[in-house]
């Protein structure tokens, strides 16, 4: 479909150049840097499913400010929710959190959207073996079990699914 490649293009290069910006005005109206990549994250999806309809702003030079307006709804939306979900500490008792900035928050997103892609890219053996062994922590022999080979297999090809994970990172990283 060249419409969603289109939107998709447009998407990726608007992500690119205000995902920083985005995620600081979150951050100023309030919320912490996870909740913050969450409403830009949040912001990222409308816009795209608006895209994909044909709802968005006709001229690309108005996308970044219908983004910043969706953030900032987004924002305080939560903030709203949070405000009713409990009342509010005194601020002497808040303690410092957020250790990591919203940006190195937004490349550990990033990386995890990659590392699941390359793991799409393995094959369906290597693939099942991956997810149960290391995503769901199921022990080797569980894992042997269940697909009916032995531990040993099973370590094999752990072995060679994160060679080839480490391989497809690298790679979509440069």
């Amino acid at each position: 479909m060249p419409q969603t490649d289109a939107v998709l293009d447009s998407l990726a290069s608007v992500v690119r150049a205000h995902r920083a910006d985005l995620t600081a005005l979150a951050r100023r109206e309030g919320l912490g840097a996870e909740d913050a990549v969450d409403c830009v994250h949040d912001a990222f999806c409308t816009y795209l499913k608006l895209g994909l309809r044909g709802e968005l702003p006709a001229h690309e030079s108005e996308h970044p400010a219908w983004l910043a307006g969706a953030v900032v709804n987004e924002a305080r939306n939560r903030r709203r929710l949070h405000a009713l979900a409990k009342p509010h500490d005194p601020l002497d008792d808040l303690e410092l959190e957020d250790a990591e900035t919203p940006e190195a928050l937004v490349a550990r997103a990033e990386d995890c959207v990659r590392l699941r892609g390359c793991v799409n890219k393995l094959c369906k053996t290597q693939r099942t073996v991956v997810m149960m062994r290391l995503l769901e922590e199921r022990p080797g022999e569980d894992v042997a079990a269940a697909l009916g080979i032995t531990r040993g297999h099973v370590d094999v090809l752990v072995h060679r699914a994160k060679a080839s994970l480490r391989v497809c990172m690298i790679a979509d990283h440069t």
